[in-house]
């Protein structure tokens, strides 16, 4: 397959600097539209990367996001919110941007550039065979991320990938590719807009089937959530209230005591 960068193509729509606010919002908002079915198309792709992470983990391995600018941010994202989410430790799934979290506020000058950087960044937390690395790129083509994703192919850790360009280089390195081809973008190559709503549902769904799989979730709680501002401890205690007979002010003091939903849960009548 011949490797064509779309998210570099020119956009469908002439003279946005003319266009008014509504035509401008109308028409970004048609453009978003299409970025669900470009992921539904990509399904089997991520059922198949999300399996093997979810192997990993319940063996004790952790799962690494390695991106640069738009596309490391969204990483850092995913992986900041899983500890406060599902209460996992804050070193399970981890998010490295190029440049490092400065460049996470800031664009660092030729960060992404350096093909040997990623893998110098994944060694700082001794990276090994149990673990999972998913290079996060919209064009496919950062040297940061392909660099980073052969390093670990030699050293036997397995490794996917999430690009918006087909058969792009990210994705030949990769083991467990996945492709959201979204196409040129409203504002010609701006990697923000659609690649990076599409990256963000793909995290969105590596990371919550992966917690759901690993015991995080019960029904459709997140029993293991952290409590660390007043709305999410109201909203333990009204799924206490949920699962078991109790009234609001006997929730509180469960969750008080237990520190969590699912503890709460399982020794209220203990």
């Amino acid at each position: 397959m011949t490797f064509t960068k779309t998210t570099e193509q020119s956009s469908k729509y002439e003279h946005l600097d003319k266009m008014s606010v509504t035509e401008l919002l109308t028409n970004i908002n048609n453009e978003d539209q299409t970025v669900p079915m470009a992921v539904e198309k990509a399904l089997p792709q991520i059922e198949t990367l999300v399996t093997q992470i979810v192997a990993k983990m319940k063996l004790g391995g952790r799962l690494f996001y390695i991106g640069a600018g738009t596309s490391g941010r969204l990483g850092v994202v995913d992986a900041s919110e899983c500890p406060p989410t599902f209460g996992v430790p804050f070193d399970r799934v981890v998010g490295i941007i190029a440049g490092g979290d400065k460049a996470i506020r800031k664009a660092v000058e030729n960060a992404e550039d350096n093909a040997t950087q990623a893998w110098n960044d994944l060694q700082e937390f001794n990276i090994n065979e149990n673990d999972v690395v998913v290079g996060i790129a919209a064009s496919g083509t950062t040297p940061y991320v392909i660099g980073g994703l052969k390093t670990c192919n030699e050293n036997n850790i397995i490794t996917g990938s999430i690009s918006c360009n087909a058969a792009s280089p990210i994705s030949l390195t990769a083991q467990y590719p996945i492709d959201v081809v979204v196409g040129p973008e409203f504002v010609t190559g701006s990697s923000r807009m659609k690649a990076g709503t599409a990256q963000k549902l793909v995290l969105n769904m590596i990371s919550t089937a992966t917690m759901i799989q690993l015991g995080k979730v019960k029904g459709n709680k997140m029993v293991d959530m952290q409590l660390s501002n007043s709305k999410l401890v109201d909203r333990g205690i009204k799924m206490i209230m949920d699962e078991i007979p109790v009234t609001y002010e006997i929730a509180s003091n469960l969750l008080n005591k237990h520190g969590s939903v699912r503890k709460a849960v399982e020794n209220w009548n203990k």
